[in-house]
């Protein structure tokens, strides 16, 4: 399996998730303005809510995906208040063609002083773990 990183973060919470799910899979991880350049079995994109949605870079970068480039989306991501992003990520992957995992990987996000220090070691480590069930 060959598996790529990227991801969007305003905050650095998502980069964090990002460097500790890549480093399980033995991959660079890399923000969405990187582009993915090579085939991939997997790609793992890391994103949150912002204003109530993904950011139109997250759309763009989905928009620019090759289904003969990307075998499967898994999304992954943090944020302070709304939980999982899948929905509109998936919409959006739906549209050029490239199939969603069922599985994701969400957790809190600190923002503005709530919660505080998330993602935490707990959360790292149950990205690592999430990470573990695609090899």
């Amino acid at each position: 399996m060959k598996y790529a990183v990227r991801f969007y973060t305003k905050t650095g919470n998502t980069k964090k998730l990002a460097d500790a799910l890549a480093a399980e899979l033995g991959v660079e991880a890399l923000p969405i303005s990187e582009g993915l350049n090579e085939k991939v079995d997997v790609l793992f994109l890391g994103n949150s809510y912002y204003a109530f949605s993904i950011d139109p870079e997250v759309r763009a970068f989905v928009a620019g995906l090759s289904k003969e480039n990307v075998g499967k989306i898994v999304n992954f991501g943090s944020a302070a208040m709304l939980n999982s992003t899948y929905k509109k990520v998936k919409a959006e992957a739906d549209k050029v063609g490239i199939p969603m995992d069922e599985r994701e990987f969400h957790c809190k996000g600190e923002f503005k002083g709530l919660h505080k220090g998330r993602p935490n070691e707990e959360d790292l480590k149950a990205i690592v773990e999430f990470a573990k069930e695609f090899k």
